[in-house]
């Protein structure tokens, strides 16, 4: 959870719209979601 939005974090540019990208950025510990309309990919890590 917290140890990928860090990560994800770093990797976003630095100002306004890096923030406004954090603010949007939503991580699930689990394969249940409530975007299932919007077909996400899963990341196996």
């Amino acid at each position: 959870g917290r140890a990928l939005e860090k990560a994800v974090k770093g990797m976003l540019p630095k100002g306004p719209l890096g923030y406004a990208m954090v603010k949007k950025l939503k991580v699930y510990a689990g394969p249940t979601h409530p975007h299932t309309a919007q077909q996400p990919k899963a990341l196996e890590i």
